[in-house]
This record gives C-alpha cells, sequence and structure tokens, in this order.
C-alpha cells in the first residue's frame, strides 16, 4: 500500500503543469510599437493611422470571436454546430446594408446607372474550380484566409506554412488570369438591381439570407438533438 500511494503520489506530481509567466510586458511592448508605428505612418499620409487602427481592431475581432467562414462549413457537416454559420449569415447582411448605401448613393446623384455589370464577376468554370479547390484547401489547412492571418499572429506554425502558400497560390492566380479569363466569355453575370431593382434587391437577398438563418438554426437542433 505504501508503494501504491507513493506511485499515486508521484503520478499527481507530474501533472502539476508549471505556472504561466506573465505575457504583461511584452504586450505593453507591443503595444508601444503600434502606437508608435501609427504615429510613423501618420507622418507620411493622415489616413493611413486610421487604416492601421482598423487592421488591428479587426484582427483582435477576429481573435476574441474565433471567427472563421472555414468554420462555417466544416462544423455544420462535422459537428452539426452552426453557431459560426449563424454569424457570417449576420455579417454578410450587414455588409449588404452598407455596400447597398455605397453602391446606391452615386445612382441617385445620377453618376451611374442600374446596369454596372464592370464589378460583377460572371459565374463561370473558374469561379466554380476555385471555389471547390479553396475549400479543399481551406479545409485541410484548417482556416480560412482571415482565419490563417489569424493563428499566424498566434504563433501556428502550420497556419504560417498555409500563408506561404496562400501568397505563392494568389501570385500565381494573377499571373494565369487572362488565360482563365477565356473561359468566361460567355459566362453569365447576375446583378440583382437589374432584375429586382435596387430596393428589391436588397429584400431578395435579405430574405435568402433569413432563410438560411433559420435552416441553420433547424439543422443544428436537428444534428445536436440526436447527437444527445
Amino acid at each position: 500500500m505504501p508503494e501504491t500511494n507513493t506511485s499515486i503520489n508521484t503520478s499527481r506530481t507530474r501533472r502539476v503543469r508549471k505556472p504561466k509567466k506573465s505575457q504583461i510586458p511584452q504586450a505593453i511592448l507591443v503595444t508601444l510599437f503600434m502606437i508608435a508605428f501609427g504615429f510613423y505612418l501618420g507622418a507620411g499620409n493622415s489616413k493611413l493611422p486610421v487604416y492601421w487602427g482598423f487592421g488591428i481592431a479587426f484582427g483582435y475581432i477576429l481573435q476574441r470571436s474565433r471567427f472563421c467562414f472555414t468554420a462555417a462549413f466544416r462544423d455544420p457537416c462535422i459537428t452539426g454546430s452552426t453557431s459560426v454559420t449563424r454569424a457570417v449569415l449576420v455579417a454578410v447582411a450587414v455588409a449588404s446594408v452598407g455596400f447597398f448605401a455605397i453602391k446606391l448613393s452615386p445612382v441617385l446623384a445620377g453618376s451611374e446607372t442600374n446596369l454596372n455589370m464592370s464589378g460583377v464577376s460572371p459565374i463561370g468554370l473558374p469561379l466554380m474550380l476555385g471555389a471547390i479547390l479553396f475549400g479543399i484547401g481551406m479545409v485541410i489547412a484548417g482556416g480560412c484566409a482571415s482565419g490563417t492571418l489569424m493563428r499566424v499572429g498566434e504563433g501556428f506554425t502550420m497556419q504560417m506554412l498555409s500563408l506561404v502558400f496562400f501568397v505563392a497560390g494568389s501570385l500565381w492566380g494573377a499571373h494565369d488570369m487572362n488565360f482563365w479569363s477565356k473561359f468566361n466569355e460567355n459566362a453569365p453575370k447576375i446583378f440583382l438591381p437589374d432584375v429586382f431593382g435596387w430596393f428589391g434587391a436588397i429584400l431578395v437577398q435579405g430574405l435568402i439570407i433569413i432563410l438560411l438563418y433559420i435552416a441553420a438554426v433547424k439543422w443544428q437542433e436537428k444534428k445536436m438533438g440526436s447527437a444527445e
């Protein structure tokens, strides 16, 4: 019995984790660096500190919320959870309202018409092939573009490697853009304001997002309920 108690005490001692070192000094140094770099950027262009601050805030929000487009498509299939999926739908809804206002303002001013197909990408073979490859890649890498950048900031080695190939693939794609554009010559373009009008377009898109949100809630109730 004494030997048994000794082995148990030894195993418990081994399980005790070392206390984590305080990272407050590093946090202060990083904060001072960000402030100093903001002043440095402001000397060249007054808008750059705003972009710098927005980037920092956006990265902080991503890190704290664990927001990731990969999880939005992966989790419903693997775990049944749609919490991130619903967060993405809410983000798309908010962004839709913002872009609606931005795109509508020049139309109301008379500088543009409803027919503005220059910024609309065609639904062709390059889009479908790229979406499939990117979807496979981000699931294997464990993160989308935003998730990869966020985890690089956290020090994940795998995401650092993913970022290298992400940049390499983007450069390769930009280099071959003229080749892939040949497949889009007859590909259709869909611009909702030309079909439903500006206010009709935002209502249709909002209805689609609401239906997808309800479907996501029902999916989680079905999958998580059956798992229980």
